[in-house]
């Protein structure tokens, strides 16, 4: 992953945070390389940060890089690691480990939260994809049953013509609108902080989130979890729904109802796909396991194997322009943050 070293200044140095494994996992050689060009990287890797080994390298430290599994940075730390000025995190969201008032106090944050976002929105649309053509309900009937195409039974079937609703027009979501301009389908958006011009631009109608769920025959979520938006599709909203709509969720698991939706997709009146769930992970012997009508994968649509490259590819080029003395292309605001996955 050829990233130019800059040239107006000496290199930083770097200290990794994150996971036992993580660092190999998601720079490979090629990625370390890389980083050695742009840093003088510290050896170790902080799996914790009260040591006094790990106190001494964040004392040094200008470029923190971090990864799934980082210790928690907040303000204390800073106290001990004065010439931290940026940390860029080679995953997602940041609200895992990253204390907001670590923003207030100067230092900058950028993710890798859009290189992440790729593999996610394709899972997303095959997600829509094979729920609008009943793809895993059928294939549980067929293999129980060995008749092929026994359509019996269902609401409706095909991706001709359907209205997909995104909740929310996250990087996710937006990516999810792109590739859906290649089905015939009509795009319903819910998202309170977005432009309705905006959305109309991107090809969707922005409505309000009731008759989102009222007229989709899939819905998909694409919205962080936070106060507001913790169990927004209850039962009530799970009622609204049309018989046979699909519920797609490759967001955060605590955005739906369990309970509610067991009830709904073991009545045979939804189907279900969800890469997230709450409680996660789901205890063995869960309904959602064994519902021909449901399909539920290990949060998984996000970077793995060969897209995790992505992540580090990210993560350099925004540590290079930040030594160029560049504008980065991914930084965190401190008044966006509330509204982030």
């Amino acid at each position: 992953m050829p990233v130019k070293p800059p040239q107006a200044r000496l290199r930083p140095r770097a200290v990794l945070a994150m996971a036992p494994g993580v660092r190999e996992e998601v720079f490979g050689p090629a990625g370390l390389r890389g980083l050695a060009d742009l840093a003088e990287v510290d050896d170790q890797v902080l799996h914790e940060v009260g040591s006094a080994g790990a106190l001494r390298a964040m004392a040094r430290a200008e470029v923190l890089v971090t990864g799934w599994g980082c210790p928690r940075i907040g303000t204390d730390l800073l106290d001990r690691a004065p010439g931290l000025r940026l940390i860029a995190h080679a995953a997602g969201t940041v609200k895992t480990f990253l204390d907001p008032a670590v923003l207030d106090r100067g230092v900058r944050v950028t993710s890798a939260a859009d290189a992440n976002a790729v593999p996610v929105a394709e899972f997303a649309y095959a997600a829509i994809v094979f729920g609008a053509k009943r793809a895993f309900t059928l294939a549980h009937r067929y293999r129980e049953t060995g008749t092929r195409r026994d359509f019996t039974g269902l609401a409706w079937l095909g991706t001709r013509g359907i209205t997909v609703g995104l909740i929310g027009l996250s990087r996710i979501g937006r990516r999810v609108m792109e590739l859906l301009r290649g089905l015939d389908a009509e795009v319903l958006v819910y998202d309170p902080y977005a432009e309705p011009a905006g959305i109309a631009a991107l090809g969707g109608t922005p409505v309000d989130l009731d008759t989102l769920v009222r007229r989709s025959h899939v819905v998909s979520l694409h919205a962080p979890e936070t106060r507001e938006t913790y169990r927004m599709l209850d039962a009530r909203r799970l009622s609204l729904l049309r018989d046979g709509a699909v519920v797609v969720n490759t967001a955060r698991g605590g955005l739906i109802d369990t309970e509610a939706l067991v009830k709904e997709v073991r009545s045979g009146r939804l189907d279900a796909i969800l890469d997230v769930s709450d409680p996660e992970p789901l205890p063995a012997g869960h309904p959602l396991f064994e519902l021909p009508n449901a399909f539920v994968t290990p949060h998984l649509a996000g970077a793995q194997g060969n897209e995790l490259a992505r992540l580090a590819e990210s993560t350099l080029a925004e540590i290079a322009r930040y030594t160029a003395g560049e504008p980065l292309l991914h930084e965190i605001h401190r008044d966006e943050l509330d509204r982030m996955a």
